[in-house]
């Protein structure tokens, strides 16, 4: 047996050299260098659920930074316009859908005779249909007749009484001559009358008196000036054929002196709107009880609420990677100082904090600033622990100890090796921020803790707030805004789902 020492004699001739004239150089890789962000593009791309709540927030966004800068008009004329304020809380209509039925701004309407005649005379009188369907019909042990029946909303805001100027109601005249469409309707004869949709006879509980035919009589106020009337006429009007007649029907009353002279008229809302604005009336998400298009509005606040959420998450991402890293990254004493100061702020509830800000605060620097002093004073926390955990995690690694070995400073180690790698934890918290806070801002405003509701802004907690007293009567007003902060929190998560898999470092250049 040989032992390990002895070396057998092998015969030079057995051995030979391998690559002799072979040169040894680097071999170049096949494939194309990706960078970190585009390999996390790709991964986030075959997330279809991802890629679907991201269109959808993009969808959403463009929705609340366009729509106020294009119904500028509408929008800042529904704040300011008193007439346009009586338009109240109109059903959803689009125009395209309307043509099939449905989206038609109809609501379905319990009504009693007396109601039922009373709206059905608005159409008759403007030769509408506003009464698109009877659903029912009973009649109880008394005989008291009820209806169901669908009702346009847009028709059945009927007339009011309108003081114009002398040139306003000169326009009016001619718009309806240009046009043929009536605005300016003949006024009541009966002077204890105060409702402008009462044209008819009627008892004094309201019913309508019809003649042997079963149509209403009319008691429009005749003779006497109407302010030079010359325009269109309603049916039965002797001054349609004979304008000089003596017994044609008034149109308005005249009021002030020869220097200030005024002209009140009863106006019907439908037409009314066609001439100030040049269209026929047709709000997509309805109007509110101030008359305020949802459309616009809701847009507005969606703004508000966005803007202010990024804000938020903004500010609390410097904070918390700031706090987070320094607590990861030096850990023993500071570690535990720094925790127990943000465990003790954590402790301190958010509500308390928000409505103390409110009481105290908001009377000096307003409502907004106040907000946001309330989400910052501990929404930091979260990211703080976030961060932390991630340097935890990564400041052990290979790379981080030769990094320090080469002599590498500690900022730059935490920012420059540890910080990237925990790029996709942080990116997704901070994503989820957003909704979060909208969550919380609308949660607020709904309680009544916070008011964000005024002639120049308004979020969406205010609009569900505003609108949660007509959730029987007329839901489309809290619809749409509930329908869109329950699409963005679902969205944002989807999304932070994404990101947080398109950011791992462990997923890099996986194809699954």
């Amino acid at each position: 047996m040989r032992k390990n020492n002895q070396i057998p004699d092998i015969p030079a001739e057995k051995f030979a050299f391998v690559g002799l004239d072979a040169k040894i150089h680097d071999q170049k890789f096949e494939t194309k260098q990706v960078s970190f962000f585009r390999d996390a593009l790709h991964r986030f791309c075959k997330n279809k659920s991802s890629v679907v709540a991201a269109i959808i927030i993009l969808s959403l966004v463009l929705y609340a930074v366009f729509i106020p800068v294009f119904c500028s008009t509408a929008y800042s004329d529904a704040l300011t316009d008193t007439n346009y304020l009586n338009y109240v809380k109109l059903a959803p209509k689009n125009e395209f859908f309307a043509q099939f039925g449905i989206w038609d701004g109809t609501k379905e309407l319990t009504l009693s005779d007396a109601n039922y005649n009373y709206v059905r005379a608005i159409g008759v009188e403007t030769n509408n249909e506003i009464i698109k369907k009877v659903k029912k019909q009973t009649t109880d042990e008394k005989g008291k007749i009820t209806y169901v029946c669908d009702v346009d909303t847009y028709i059945n805001n009927g007339f009011t009484s309108m003081t114009l100027s002398v040139d306003e109601y000169q326009k009016i005249q001619q718009w309806q001559n240009e046009t043929g469409i009536q605005v300016i309707y003949p006024a009541v004869g009966d002077k204890n009358v105060s409702n402008a949709n009462i044209w008819y006879k009627a008892s004094r509980k309201g019913v309508p008196k019809l003649d042997a035919d079963g149509n209403f009589i009319n008691i429009y106020r005749i003779n006497g000036s109407d302010g030079d009337y010359d325009s269109l006429r309603v049916e039965g009007d002797p001054g349609i054929e004979n304008p000089e007649a003596e017994n044609r029907y008034r149109y308005a009353t005249i009021t002030g002196d020869s220097g200030s002279v005024s002209y009140k008229c009863r106006i019907f809302k439908y037409s009314y709107f066609q001439y100030r604005y040049g269209f026929e009336p047709s709000f997509a998400f309805g109007t509110n009880a101030l008359g305020q298009d949802i459309l616009t509005r809701l847009a507005a606040g969606a703004r508000f609420s966005l803007i202010f959420a990024l804000c938020i998450a903004f500010i609390n991402l410097g904070i918390g990677a700031v706090y987070g890293a320094i607590e990861g990254y030096y850990g023993g004493a500071v570690d535990m100082l720094m925790e127990r100061f943000s465990d003790i702020l954590s402790r301190v509830p958010f509500l308390v904090v928000a409505t103390l800000f409110q009481l105290h605060l908001a009377k000096k620097v307003g409502a907004v600033p106040s907000l946001l002093f309330a989400f910052v004073l501990t929404g930091w926390i979260g990211m703080a622990s976030t961060v932390r955990m991630q340097f935890y995690r990564f400041k052990g690694q290979e790379y981080v100890l030769a990094s320090r070995t080469l002599g590498a400073k500690d900022m730059r180690i935490m920012f420059k090796h540890i910080f990237p790698n925990a790029l996709g934890t942080i990116v997704t918290s901070s994503v989820l921020v957003i909704p979060g806070v909208i969550f919380q801002e609308s949660s607020l405003t709904y309680l009544g803790i916070v008011n964000l509701d005024s002639s120049t802004m308004t979020s969406v907690g205010t609009m569900l707030a505003n609108g949660r007293q007509y959730l029987s009567s007329d839901p489309h007003i809290i619809l749409f805004p509930a329908l869109f902060i329950s699409l963005l929190e679902i969205s944002f998560n989807l999304f932070g789902n994404g990101l947080r898999d398109a950011f791992n470092p462990a997923l890099r250049g996986s194809d699954e």
